[in-house]
């Protein structure tokens, strides 16, 4: 048997009978990782990723397995993993699985509950973090160890309160992996949010908008128009684009030989393509010109690679620049329109760009997948031409 098996198996089973949650799930980046725990999941570069181990995963039963599966995406539907910045890893990690795991059945018994802690159901993760403070158990310290605190039980107690007793000595741990939220820091917060708004609006497109009742809410919060402007969209995506390379420098004494050495200091490389289509529909030379100009004062000052590609049914011209950025300009190509030939050249491209951001209607064949981080820019009544990567409206930018 394949080793993804149980984990399609579990998706499937999702689709038949919650439907939203199987949909919300198949816009995951999924990758495999052994570890101490099952599952993962994080918002890696702006892109939701499932880990998973599969041996570990397989152990589970089906119903434990679609219930892990759940706690995961209501995880990234709360935004857990990029919310936690500052705070005690520890603390957030409990807090965050007490806010959903009581509203989650057939979990394994191992979930942690708000009862162990005799705290309320139905709280958010900063009031369950702020009481989770609390608990002495737990002090402050990230190890697995419960502490040393031992209370002092009757011995006349019967076999039950022992064993309830031994239970609570056991450290209360998360299902999943959250060190893998480590990773969700290098995204700010209301990116991570559209990329997320996205996928919701996707999948309650495919599942006819039948979703979970306890979700409704939230949902319809994601459902509504986004207030957050597109230029810090186009911001954050592109800042987060950028690769960090190191360069020497001699203000900065080295680690580990000293004066006598120059030190390191990180820099980016903003390397972009920039996919431009030929038709009719972007021929819009005040909204090109808006975005080319934004786009400008995003490399500005940084160390750049940008490549504009001009593209119909092929690419019909490529230019290149280290510094300004020049795509104002209406390069008519005629023809049909085929978005692919631009992610080829991309994925060819020695080193690979950080990003594409590709102006178009969206009307055109377009690969299936890309591990390219992937920013879709369409004309006015233009539409995404595939559910993977992030949306910016032509219309946005005018009424912006």
């Amino acid at each position: 048997m394949s080793p993804d098996r149980p984990l399609q198996d579990a998706i499937v089973r999702l689709l038949k009978r919650r439907p939203f949650y199987g949909q919300f799930l198949l816009q995951f980046r999924r990758r495999q990782q052994s570890g101490n725990r099952a599952v993962a999941v994080t918002i890696a570069d702006a892109t939701p990723t499932l880990i998973i181990d599969p041996r570990r995963f397989a152990l589970f039963s089906p119903v434990e397995q679609e219930a892990l599966l759940e706690h995961l995406l209501k995880h990234v539907l709360h935004l857990h993993p990029c919310r936690r910045r500052e705070r005690n890893e520890r603390h957030w990690d409990l807090a965050c699985d007490l806010a959903i795991n009581p509203a989650i059945e057939n979990l394994p018994p191992e979930a942690v509950q708000p009862h162990r802690f005799r705290l309320p159901e139905n709280l958010a993760a900063e009031e369950y973090y702020q009481r989770v403070m609390q608990v002495p158990q737990l002090g402050n310290q990230p190890s697995d160890g419960f502490g040393d605190q031992k209370q002092q039980k009757n011995p006349e107690q019967n076999s039950t309160a022992q064993a309830e007793d031994a239970a609570d000595r056991q450290q209360p741990t998360t299902i999943d992996d959250h060190q893998y939220w480590q990773e969700a820091d290098r995204t700010p917060v209301s990116l991570s949010e559209q990329v997320v708004r996205q996928m919701v609006r996707n999948a309650a497109k495919k599942c006819h908008h039948e979703v979970p009742g306890e979700l409704k809410a939230l949902i319809n919060s994601y459902l509504a128009p986004p207030r957050i402007p597109w230029q810090q969209i186009l911001r954050q995506f592109v800042g987060t684009a950028g690769r960090i390379g190191r360069t020497s420098t001699w203000k900065r004494s080295h680690r580990r030989f000293g004066h006598d050495t120059p030190g390191l200091r990180k820099k980016q490389l903003l390397n972009l393509v920039v996919g431009i289509d030929v038709s009719d529909s972007t021929d819009t030379q005040p909204l090109r010109e808006t975005f080319a100009h934004e786009l400008l004062q995003i490399a500005h000052g940084r160390q750049s690679r940008i490549s504009v590609l001009y593209a119909g049914s092929r690419i019909q011209k490529i230019e290149k620049f280290t510094g300004n950025l020049q795509v104002a300009e209406v390069y008519r190509g005629g023809g049909f329109t085929d978005l692919r030939p631009v992610f080829e050249y991309a994925q060819q491209m020695q080193p690979r760009p950080a990003a594409i951001i590709y102006l178009t209607d969206g009307y055109g064949p377009a690969p299936e997948n890309s591990d390219i981080p992937t920013l879709w820019v369409l004309s006015p009544e233009g539409e995404k031409p595939v559910d993977w990567g992030l949306e910016l409206k032509l219309n946005d930018l005018k009424e912006n």
